[in-house]
């Protein structure tokens, strides 16, 4: 396959993950587009290190960072949501106003 195709797929990924941020109003939702996002931006990464062969892997080591980046924010993230849910019993991201007084 080309180079382009697998660019184009990651450009395709990470603009659904972006259009996902800015609509959505659940929170869940926010944070499975994050993830689309970490995923494009791993494709991109894997297809720029195939295109370099330079024989360091650079860009594969990147990406187990970004995987492991984004497994600890679905723990940390699904947890947080949790708790807003428990508690204003709605995970809708415009009614969150607990920081005012």
């Amino acid at each position: 396959m080309l180079i382009n195709q697998f660019l184009l797929l990651g450009a395709a990924l990470f603009s659904l993950g972006v259009y996902g941020v800015l609509t959505r109003r659940n929170a869940v939702l926010v944070l499975l587009s994050v993830e689309l996002m970490l995923a494009a931006v791993n494709i991109n990464l894997v297809t720029f290190d195939r295109v370099v062969q330079d024989g360091i892997a650079g860009g594969q080591v990147f990406a187990l960072f970004i995987i492991a980046v984004a497994a600890a924010e679905v723990g940390i993230g699904l947890a947080i949501v949790l708790l807003i849910f428990r508690n204003r019993r709605s995970a809708n991201i415009d009614e969150l106003d607990l920081m005012k007084l």
